[in-house]
């Protein structure tokens, strides 16, 4: 019994402690590359080639005079970041980093329904955001809290119907029943047995809606500083700003590990037997998810913040339409005999829906604000010197 105690103790310790490392690594990385695709240097001073420079940040938040408006409501203003951040830690619980260490699974707790907890605790943030903005008692706060409300509920329809079609293969909402899944034989010699592959449209939806749910460029509407100050954090300082900071870091990790753990296999890769076995699974589930982390650097480097309405219309016109339609797809593939079905109609099928889906993207949309203003009726009164009225 306590070493069962002592070995949970440990795990979580050193989750705990990789999530808030990789924070600071990913700050650090964020801010060198960006630098580098802008033609600029970068952090450079603290530590070798500036690593240190985001724990001299956090230390400099933690030192910080935390000052809070007259106007906000004590109690909910102080429980916003603490419930921002609980949720990104408890998700990364459920899903596998390894291989097993001995009779102990390299997983802190494994649930038969974990990737509905992972979706339970990505909803649960709306409400740290509302209530941040709500609770600061100023204006500019509670416009970047409700449009974060209206963006993360309209992504989440489609984040949780882009990874049916991965549980519709896997049979399980297991974590490792789905990383379990997605071992076998390549397909023709070297293509790995990952979801990806037979669920890529579900990929790409799942890796927009990710992105919006974590509020990063070009969705980051919430915090559109040119617009909202600072969004729904504006009127926060000190360590519970930090607190922020934080949890929006650690959802990009979050994120990237579901990603992972759907789509790519999760800690699945070649490892070299005789040497370190329990250590390979590791460095690989790592090595996906810093790729996925530096797809969400690329895009804030490279594309601008979208219009409020463009970014509600991609997820409610684009992305759950072509999710539903995948869903179906994938319902045919995994329900009817493909071997009493001619392929070439197979083929022809799929071609036909994925052709569709081409032409709704460059079908114009319609808006009354087009059409034409109607003649006014009336004399133009400009036109012989008087005032119009």
């Amino acid at each position: 019994m306590i070493w069962d105690l002592f070995i949970v103790v440990v795990k979580v310790v050193a989750v705990f402690a990789f999530l808030m490392i990789s924070v600071m690594f990913t700050v650090w990385l964020e801010r060198r590359i960006v630098a580098f695709m802008q033609t600029r240097v970068g952090p450079n001073r603290v530590g070798p080639f500036g690593v240190l420079q985001t724990l001299a940040d956090g230390i400099k938040l933690f030192f910080k005079e935390d000052i809070r408006p007259t106007s906000a409501d004590r109690l909910l203003y102080g429980l916003a970041p603490v419930m921002m951040m609980v949720p990104a830690f408890l998700s990364v619980s459920v899903l596998p980093f390894g291989s097993n260490f001995g009779t102990e699974h390299a997983q802190l707790t494994d649930l038969n329904v974990g990737i509905l907890f992972v979706l339970a605790m990505s909803s649960l943030q709306v409400y740290g955001i509302v209530l941040a903005g709500w609770s600061s008692g100023s204006n500019y706060p509670l416009l970047g809290a409700v449009r974060s409300s209206a963006q993360m509920i309209s992504y989440e329809i489609a984040q949780g119907l882009s990874i049916v079609g991965v549980l519709m293969y896997a049979g399980t909402l297991s974590a490792t029943g789905i990383v379990a899944a997605q071992h076998g034989d390549p397909i023709l010699g070297f293509i790995p047995r990952w979801y990806i592959v037979p669920q890529l449209p579900m990929f790409v939806v799942f890796l927009l809606a990710g992105i919006a749910e974590t509020n990063r460029a070009p969705f980051d509407l919430p915090e559109a500083e040119s617009e909202l100050v600072g969004g729904y954090h504006t009127e926060y300082s000190g360590v519970k700003f930090a607190l922020f900071f934080l949890a929006e870091y650690l959802n990009i990790i979050t994120v990237s590990a579901v990603a992972t753990t759907l789509f790519l296999g999760g800690p699945d890769g070649p490892v070299l037997h005789g040497f370190l076995p329990w250590l390979w699974p590791i460095l690989w589930f790592v090595l996906k998810i810093y790729l996925f982390i530096f797809l969400f650097i690329w895009l804030r480097a490279t594309l601008p913040r979208m219009r409020f309405d463009k970014l509600m219309a991609i997820g409610w016109k684009y992305l759950i339409p072509v999710a539903l339609v995948w869903v179906m797809v994938t319902g045919v593939v995994l329900t009817v005999d493909l071997g009493a079905v001619n392929r070439r109609v197979l083929y022809i099928g799929i071609g036909v829906v994925a052709v569709l889906l081409l032409l709704s993207l460059f079908i114009p949309a319609t808006s009354d604000s087009k059409t034409k203003p109607s003649k006014p009726t009336g004399p133009d009164r400009t036109a012989t010197g008087g005032s119009p009225s």
